[in-house]
């Protein structure tokens, strides 16, 4: 087994700017990468958890599995509420989109109930959000606009409940 070399303390904020890179230009395993080389120096290190959180929802198109659940585990190390329950929503709008594009059966009755959960996720935020913070707000609308843009997406056909004869 190959043993990982170890960054050096000065070389975080250099390392988190390339991963942030590597994020914009779509090569979140390289972004996933950096970030766990920060926490393994800096466990705690929140812009490296959020940006980590953030490479994996990248992935989500290819490994929803995978990417999903360490996304999710990566939320109780948030260090505020707000942050939580934002990065809550990022993750579910995510995979909300993921599952959109997928076409399969269910898939866009998953995606729709995926946005609404979002949503909720949003709404909690926006009440705990830091003054001047619209950032939940943004994102519920987004969510808002792309279910009003694909009808398609549509919650559970409801079971037809037999109605007794009189």
């Amino acid at each position: 087994m190959l043993e990982l070399k170890a960054l050096t303390q000065g070389a975080v904020p250099t390392a988190l700017a390339k991963a942030e890179r590597y994020r914009l230009l779509n090569e979140p395993a390289e972004a996933e990468s950096i970030c766990l080389d920060v926490l393994a120096l800096e466990p705690d290190n929140q812009h490296a958890l959020v940006m980590l959180l953030l490479a994996l929802t990248d992935q989500f198109a290819d490994d929803l599995g995978r990417s999903s659940r360490q996304a999710e585990e990566i939320l109780p190390r948030l260090a505020s509420e707000y942050d939580r329950m934002y990065y809550a929503g990022i993750i579910t709008e995510r995979r909300a989109k993921a599952l959109a594009a997928r076409n399969m059966p269910g898939s866009n009755n998953q995606a729709y109930e995926g946005f609404l959960a979002a949503m909720r996720w949003y709404e909690k935020a926006e009440a705990s959000r830091p003054s001047g913070n619209d950032d939940a707000l943004l994102r519920w609308n987004r969510c808002a606009r792309f279910l009003q843009r694909h009808p398609h997406l549509a919650p559970r056909p409801e079971e037809r409940v037999e109605q007794p004869l009189e």
